[in-house]
């Protein structure tokens, strides 16, 4: 598709399990990502029905410039109403499938309804030959990664694929959808995680979605020398510059346990005693004599800020292992080994569960006396539960509110249902004004301003400018860390 003229779009009825082609509005042709989803669940989304429920949508909506020559261009947005904040969430993923949707001429995919057999799992087929909705019995209760291998000997190496893990298919409210990356394996690395979104992709019984781009052509813009220039411009100057994420941003360690926003212990304290031993710095050290390294997640990122984690044999172990996850699932945990916290990654990747709230949730049980501080061991069992469905897995995979309430704990750090992100609203008062006043919750991607020493008279403008900036980007497709 060479522009927004002849664009269509995907909807699916999961109730009778159908799938057509139809046209994209032109009224929209500027809309994509957060802006579309939002956009869809405001027409056409009742907002008081309940969010595992067969009114509710499932959007799934790549940038406006996903899929074109744009350097760093092809992230792709869910949508839908959180089981957490139980109002609309948007939550957004690196990886190809949205790179793909948009090379296929295809603006989003809303997915509604429900099957009546709740016991039933499908899949989505999205290719140049058209659409279809397909059983998927077999994969049932599969971890991403396995699924992801068995989904490879099924469909052609050009696929990329969406899915969610048993978390998703138990409508657990912790629950993240899963996007493959760019890696040869196509590793299901990539999650919008926030607002459990992958609960209500498994309430419709989609256990994943097969794009198939095959030799389909990046989008061509309607001024095509000026566009390229202007990408080739940006990609020279941000290759010139700093690079603030070339290690990624696990090495912001240091710089937020100096700030006070490194929570230990169920933020009793903002600041960790395992500081150094959870530094991304030691991720990079490890790349020397293990392998791995820093990625681009997706075709055509120029930032690169993904690390690949290899254990100590040299074998592939999870993809990106980022501060927010080091905090939550380490510091937060009282976890003092960042290789502890890259197991516990990988862990909430296969079963298909958000690091950050899953990481609040566990810190709630150990600070209400369900298991000792820093017992890696038994976080790493705990998500093994999540996927057995034991009451214990349920409700840490329903999320941190959810732990709080089993446990009758005191201390549950969460806005609007969602647990806090790494980024602490104490000693960052305008990132806190974000967190109450975004529909999207307690979440740091809705606008995060790194700046304690901000005068009280400057927190909500900073909040409401840095609210419409992330909004713009996650609109557009391209990565906040562009």
């Amino acid at each position: 598709m060479s522009g927004p003229s002849g664009d269509r779009m995907i909807r699916v009825d999961m109730t009778k399990q159908t799938a057509e082609i139809v046209p994209f509005p032109d009224a929209w042709k500027l809309l994509g990502g957060r802006a579309l989803s939002a956009r869809i669940l405001l027409e056409q989304c009742d907002p008081q029905c309940d969010p595992l429920g067969p009114e509710n949508l499932l959007v799934m909506a790549p940038g406006v410039v996903s899929g074109t020559a744009a350097p760093t261009s092809g992230r792709i947005s869910m949508g839908g109403k959180s089981p957490l904040t139980n109002g609309i969430k948007e939550a957004n993923a690196g990886g190809n499938p949205g790179q793909d949707l948009m090379k296929l001429g295809f603006r989003c995919i809303v997915v509604s309804g429900q099957p009546k057999d709740a016991g039933k799992r499908f899949g989505l087929e999205v290719g140049a030959d058209g659409v279809k909705v397909v059983p998927a019995d077999a994969h049932k209760s599969k971890w991403n990664y396995k699924l992801v291998e068995d989904l490879a000997k099924q469909y052609p190496k050009t696929a990329s694929f969406i899915s969610i893990g048993p978390a998703g298919e138990m409508r657990l409210s912790g629950a993240s959808i899963a996007c493959t990356d760019q890696e040869q394996d196509r590793h299901p690395a990539r999650h919008a995680a926030r607002g459990g979104l992958g609960a209500v992709m498994g309430s419709k019984g989609l256990k994943y979605v097969a794009v198939d781009a095959g030799k389909a052509r990046v989008r061509q813009p309607a001024k095509r020398k000026e566009f390229m220039e202007l990408c080739k411009s940006y990609t020279k100057d941000y290759k010139a510059g700093p690079q603030m994420f070339k290690t990624g941003t696990s090495t912001v360690v240091p710089l937020a346990n100096m700030l006070q926003t490194f929570p230990y212990k169920n933020r009793t304290e903002g600041q960790s005693p395992d500081v150094a031993t959870l530094d991304g710095a030691r991720i990079v050290e490890s790349f020397e004599t293990r392998g791995g390294g820093m990625h681009n997640c997706m075709t055509g990122c120029i930032v690169q800020c993904s690390n690949v984690v290899h254990d100590a044999e040299g074998k592939y172990k999870t993809s990106a292992l980022e501060f927010e996850t080091l905090t939550l699932l380490g510091a937060n945990c009282a976890i003092a080994s960042w290789e502890d916290v890259a197991d516990l990654d990988r862990l909430c990747d296969e079963v298909g569960l958000d690091t950050i709230e899953t990481g609040a949730a566990i810190a709630i049980l150990m600070d209400s006396g369900g298991m000792e501080w820093g017992d890696a061991a038994g976080a790493k069992r705990i998500l093994s539960e999540v996927a057995e469905g034991t009451e214990l897995g349920r409700a840490i995979g329903n999320g941190a509110v959810a732990t709080g309430k089993w446990r009758k704990h005191h201390r549950v750090p969460a806005v609007k249902g969602q647990a806090l992100p790494a980024w602490d609203p104490r000693p960052l008062k305008a990132t806190g004004i974000t967190y109450l006043t975004s529909a999207m919750g307690a979440d740091h991607t809705a606008g995060l301003i790194v700046n304690p020493g901000l005068p009280a008279e400057e927190w909500a403008r900073a909040s409401q400018e840095a609210q419409l900036v992330n909004a713009v980007t996650d609109s557009s497709g391209f990565c906040q860390f562009l």
